[in-house]
């Protein structure tokens, strides 16, 4: 090999260990950004739980919280450019790849696209609040989706796409779900820099915080499903609605509390995925 094509090859290989490094950075700002607000949204929905009605347990009642906390402008600010980073990391996912044997398939590529926009969203909202005057956070869940089924619903076969797109949530939360459970996270983690506490501890956030996720989900599709059914956009439920549904089941607040509690581990999980997941 000539001293030019070294070269070319040093050059690189130097590139791709900076993009890798700028990919890991804004994977790990993200995970830990996800973790802030199920965290936050854990412990709003307890509050619901216990008698506290006044807040909204999703993302912008999460937000809200957060910009009342001394530092405020400063916590939203860390919020919105971790979110942003997780869509950094999706968007280099859906372009280069990800981790593990399957990481390069049209599937996991599309699924990291789809990712790409809603964080892409969800980064804007939240550094748009952080950037303006703080009010009421960055808005309703429960009336975005009200309205984005109402005017879906208005569309020609409207019924059938929201129906389809509640199937769609409603299966995903059972794939989240049963994915904890079988502990498919294993595969992203870097196990042999784990110790066994570490270890336990992943497990405990990573199956109990996957499960109530995915019950949220489930729960929030069939209601989708429900709306589409009847034609009635005001059965959609946002994450809000949805989590204080379950206080009304035939287990009553205890059940909100399981669900609740589970958001806490998983924002726990997406702390400790931060720290030994690999990139």
């Amino acid at each position: 090999m000539n001293a030019s094509a070294m070269a070319r090859t040093s050059g690189l290989e130097a590139k791709r260990a900076a993009r890798g490094s700028v990919t890991e950075g804004a994977a790990r700002a993200g995970l830990s950004a996800r973790g802030a607000i199920y965290l936050v949204v854990g412990v709003l929905a307890l509050q619901i739980a216990f008698g506290d009605t006044g807040k909204q347990a999703d993302q912008g009642g999460a937000v809200d919280t957060l910009a009342r906390q001394p530092l405020g402008a400063v916590l939203l600010w860390a919020l919105g450019l971790g979110l942003a980073g997780m869509a950094v990391w999706r968007l280099s996912e859906a372009v280069f790849g990800s981790v593990g044997p399957d990481g390069r398939t049209a599937r996991k590529r599309l699924l990291a696209a789809g990712r790409f926009v809603f964080y892409v969203v969800v980064a804007y909202s939240v550094l748009t609040f952080a950037a303006g005057p703080h009010g009421g956070g960055t808005g309703s869940s429960d009336q975005r989706s009200r309205d984005i089924t109402a005017r879906t619903l208005d569309l020609p076969g409207g019924q059938w796409l929201v129906g389809a797109a509640g199937a769609g949530v409603a299966v995903a939360g059972v794939w989240i779900a049963v994915g904890a459970i079988r502990r498919s996270y294993h595969d992203e983690l870097k196990r042999g820099e784990m110790s066994r506490w570490s270890r336990r501890l992943v497990d405990i956030t990573g199956v109990g915080g996957g499960v109530a996720r995915g019950l949220v989900f489930t729960a929030a599709g069939a209601f989708a499903v429900r709306a589409a059914v009847d034609y009635e956009p005001d059965r959609a439920k946002g994450m809000d609605d949805t989590l204080r549904s379950f206080a009304h089941t035939p287990l009553g607040p205890a059940l909100l509390v399981c669900v609740a509690a589970g958001l806490v581990l998983f924002g726990l999980f997406s702390f400790a995925m931060a720290r030994w997941r690999r990139v």
